[in-house]
Parts: structure tokens; C-alpha cells; sequence
């Protein structure tokens, strides 16, 4: 799998763990939904944990966990499935914090959404980052300087712009 962080290719500092796999004393670990209730009771302070969740999580099902959490993962299982950036604006609405990650066969030109709606980070396969390469995810982050979605990256809406023109 391939990461872009900021439009460039980088190496991934968390560990996703198989769940037959033993939790580590420390480190930066990645579970699965379904065993992060026990990971939460089984890590202490030093690991830091992650979890990778599928688009259809519900956000109320990470509630409790989020303020432990420095890292989630949302998965695309397909190219035009886009319920993982709807989980992603409310995980950030709800005051998530930590690295969100979209992860699953995302291409560059839904990298500027990506990041509007909170995500930190995307991760592909192998193969699509083949054919797309660093220089095309750069290009896109770049394609926009304004849109019409309010977003988590620090750029205002193309709404909010108006709203201080009519106000100098």
C-alpha cells in the first residue's frame, strides 16, 4: 500500500495488526473494529492506538473510544463509494482530533475532497499508485485554491470569501 501525506508519497509509521496477531506493549498500533474494545482495556499510555473502521460504521459506535484514539482509518471498498467522507466530516464534527485516514482505492482527483472533509492522509494500492503517481496526487491537492465545501484544511470556502468581500 502507498501513503500520501500533503501530496507526496511517505512511509507509514503506524503497524496494522492482524487480529490473531498479540498487542505490543508500545507503539503505534492499528486494530480492527471489532477488537478495539478490548485493546482500549489491554494497552496502556505507552501505545498509541489506531483502529480501521469500514465506510458503514456508525460515529456513535466510536464515541467512547475517540478521545483515546490518535488515529482512524476509514475504508473505500470501491472507486465510486463515498460514504467514508460522510463518516469522516461527522468523525471531525464530533471533535476528532487524531490522523483520519481514507484507505482503499481512492483516485487524485478525490484527493482535494478528501482533505476538505478531514482526511489527513490516503492510502492506495500498490497498483493504483502505479499508474498515479506522486506527481498527479501533488496536482490535484494544488487544483483548487477555494471550493464551495466548508473543509478541516485550513482553506475557506469559496461562500466565505464572498461573505468578506461584501463586508470590506
Amino acid at each position: 500500500m502507498a501513503l500520501i501525506s500533503d501530496g507526496r508519497f511517505v512511509e507509514d509509521s503506524w503497524r496494522r495488526l492482524a487480529d490473531e496477531e498479540a498487542l505490543p506493549k508500545a507503539g503505534k498500533v492499528i486494530v480492527s473494529l471489532p477488537r478495539l474494545e478490548h485493546a482500549l482495556e489491554v494497552l496502556g499510555a505507552m501505545s498509541t492506538l489506531g483502529v480501521i473502521v469500514p465506510n458503514t460504521t456508525e460515529p456513535s459506535t466510536l464515541m467512547e473510544a475517540l478521545p483515546r484514539l490518535e488515529f482512524v482509518s476509514i475504508s473505500f471498498p470501491a472507486l465510486a463509494d463515498g460514504r467514508g467522507f460522510s463518516l469522516a466530516r461527522l468523525l471531525r464534527r464530533r471533535g476528532f482530533k487524531g490522523e483520519l485516514r481514507a484507505s482503499g482505492r481512492l483516485v487524485a482527483d478525490q484527493y482535494p475532497h478528501a482533505i476538505g472533509c478531514g482526511f489527513d492522509t490516503v492510502e492506495i494500492p500498490d497498483d493504483l499508485a502505479e499508474r498515479q503517481d506522486e506527481a498527479q496526487w501533488r496536482a490535484a491537492l494544488n487544483a483548487y485554491s477555494t471550493s464551495y465545501q466548508r473543509g478541516y484544511a485550513g482553506r475557506s470556502s469559496i461562500l466565505e470569501a464572498r461573505r468578506r468581500a461584501a463586508q470590506s
